[in-house]
């Protein structure tokens, strides 16, 4: 069996998948349902940029 190149980039899911009762993102990683889904398909740059993005809302929640 062939096993695909290890992503360049890690996932931020941390197996809480839960969204909030708003349903706007998850309360694991904080990412949005749109950024869940693009992940798989975003450059590295954005996947990066996105990080960053999710370290400042886990500060700004207090996570």
């Amino acid at each position: 069996m062939t096993v695909g190149p290890e992503p360049t980039v890690p996932s931020p899911c941390v197996s809480v998948c839960k969204l909030t009762a708003d349903r706007s993102h998850c309360t694991g990683c904080l990412r949005t349902l749109a950024e869940i889904r693009a992940w798989k398909t975003m450059a590295d740059d954005a996947k990066l940029a996105l990080l960053d993005e999710l370290e400042g809302r886990r500060a700004a929640a207090g996570v």
